[in-house]
């Protein structure tokens, strides 16, 4: 592996959610850790946020992270609120030029549009992205395995103690992220921009291909979001 880090993966904001469901237009946010990571993966600011989604934790979201209705309500701030500040502190990093590097990104990007929209927060333009998963496997793309985070952080040997933990995964994203940025970067654009553009048409490409593979082998119907980093 190349052990020298372009500059534009030297400083890296990070990003992950903690929610209620898997689905992006109903889920809510329970918690969110927003991070920035120095070159050598060193955490240099670090925001976190316990929300009150309002609602009932699932006992399925609560068996993932461990936030219970009773912790959120007693312990969580007000989800509007929460809502605001967090798109308040992603759009200072974009503005301080830094990437925005979110694992699985339209699920968490999506997620945080839908509660902007929820409660009337102006929704902020978030580019760039950087999307590891989107990114390993394009340029890995024969690997065998899993492609989760806690897989594709062993692989590349990045710790990742507490899986789930919205800080744990924001960082432990970065820290993938800037093992792809070594391992890959005499083939990834040199541009942020030219990234960001890419991975549109990575996760498009991707998201064809697996529903190609999903109604020759399980759903004739299937179909397969391909909208990166919102989905449509």
């Amino acid at each position: 592996m190349n052990d020298a880090l372009p500059l534009w993966a030297a400083q890296l904001a990070v990003f992950d959610t903690e929610t209620t469901g898997v689905e992006t237009d109903t889920a809510r946010i329970v918690s969110a850790t927003l991070a920035l990571l120095g070159e050598n993966g060193e955490v240099a600011e670090r925001y976190d946020w316990l929300l009150d989604p309002g609602v009932e934790i699932p006992d399925a979201a609560v068996r993932v992270h461990g936030i219970t209705t009773e912790i959120a309500r007693s312990s969580g701030i007000d989800a509007a609120v929460g809502v605001a500040q967090i798109t308040e502190r992603i759009a200072q990093m974009i503005d301080r030029g830094l990437p925005l590097v979110v694992y699985n990104a339209p699920y968490d990007l999506s997620l945080l549009r839908a509660e902007q929209r929820r409660y009337g927060v102006r929704e902020a333009d978030v580019a760039p992205v950087l999307d590891p998963l989107i990114i390993d496997k394009q340029l890995d793309r024969f690997r065998k395995g899993k492609r989760t985070l806690v897989a594709v952080a062993e692989h590349y040997g990045v710790e990742l103690g507490n899986a789930h933990d919205a800080g744990e995964d924001a960082i432990a994203s970065g820290k993938v992220m800037q093992c792809l940025a070594r391992k890959y970067a005499a083939t990834l654009p040199g541009d942020l921009d030219e990234i960001h553009a890419a991975q549109v048409t990575w996760a498009k490409a991707q998201a064809e291909n697996f529903q190609q593979y999903m109604r020759r082998a399980r759903d004739p119907n299937f179909v397969a979001e391909g909208g990166w980093p919102v989905r449509g």
